[in-house]
């Protein structure tokens, strides 16, 4: 690469270019998101090409993905555009008082544990754009976002025919704990899963992901859910039957972890193997290209981190 001609001949237009296909593996849906013409953006990408001495793309399928070398250059531009979004903000906030609005979906399990610390993270970075935020159930959050009523989501993976377009992006795995509140006599000696379901129960509804999880867990040691279970999709709720009251909360590990960290609520000391449920990024295929969205995107990517890092997920 000639770094001179590099610094004195790359543009903007080279950025949101290369940003566009990242997101869209697909040209002509890339050229869509920025209103430009498939040759127009080819010619682009080939300019890039040029000043940076390696292919840009590779064609896979009925798309394109970035090569390794690319993959490399995103995140730099992504912070160029970003930070020009950032500058014009700044440059214009006086004259036009802008306010950006981001819709998010999030599954209310999250609501409960990690989306408060990426809101205060985005919102601390960002305080002129306004997040309207709504807590949903995972099948309920992916046909909106299909239906384009949010901009993105924090949703569970689902079956490939929920997922027709749509986009993710792995975050953490979710994992079930059953947990009571600090005085429930089970904590007073050993405790068996068997003798766990000797006790109220409460969980989530039938063909939820915590329920799922529940079932595989129970199953594997040859037990069963009480009939005389409370079933409900009101993590409030449930949270409520287990911190005042006897009942063992089957619930995403997520969901309590500041109940965890403060004592609050105690886990049961029974340790599973089940691998849990894989919980993301959900984004439209075809959604226009938007560094906000983006930014709440690295905000979510940066709490979730410091969430896999944490012992209690």
């Amino acid at each position: 690469m000639d770094i001179q001609r590099f610094n004195q001949k790359i543009r903007l237009r080279h950025f949101h270019a290369l940003a566009a296909v990242a997101q869209q593996k697909s040209i002509s849906a890339a050229a869509k998101t920025l209103s430009i013409s498939q040759p127009a953006l080819s010619k682009t990408l080939a300019e890039l090409k040029q000043l940076c001495g390696y292919d840009i793309i590779i064609r896979q399928g009925q798309g394109v993905i970035l090569t390794h070398e690319a993959q490399q250059l995103l995140p730099h531009a992504l912070q160029i555009l970003n930070t020009l979004q950032h500058a014009t903000d700044s440059l214009f906030a006086l004259e036009t008082s802008p306010v950006q609005v981001i819709r998010l979906a999030a599954l209310t399990t999250v609501a409960m544990g990690i989306l408060p610390r990426i809101i205060d993270a985005f919102h601390h970075r960002n305080p002129n754009v306004q997040l309207q935020v709504s807590t949903l159930h995972n099948n309920v959050l992916l046909a909106a976002l299909r239906a384009r009523e949010y901009d993105l989501g924090i949703g569970r993976l689902a079956e490939k025919k929920f997922m027709d377009g749509l986009e993710y992006e792995l975050l953490f795995t979710e994992k079930v704990k059953l947990v009571v509140n600090p005085a429930h006599p089970l904590l007073k000696g050993n405790v068996s899963l068997a003798a766990a379901m000797n006790w109220p129960v409460v969980i989530s509804p039938e063909g939820t992901a915590p329920w799922r999880i529940a079932q595989r867990i129970l199953e594997s040691q040859a037990c069963r859910l009480p009939e005389t279970r409370i079933e409900t999709s009101s993590t409030s709720l449930a949270r409520q039957l287990a911190l005042h009251y006897n009942y063992v909360w089957f619930v995403p590990s997520g969901a309590v972890r500041e109940d965890l960290l403060h004592q609050a609520l105690s886990p049961l000391p029974l340790v599973f193997t089940d691998p849990g449920e894989a919980v993301g990024i959900i984004t439209p295929t075809d959604a226009l290209f938007n560094t906000t969205v983006e930014r709440l995107k690295t905000a979510i990517r940066e709490q979730s981190q410091t969430l896999n890092e944490n012992t209690f997920l």
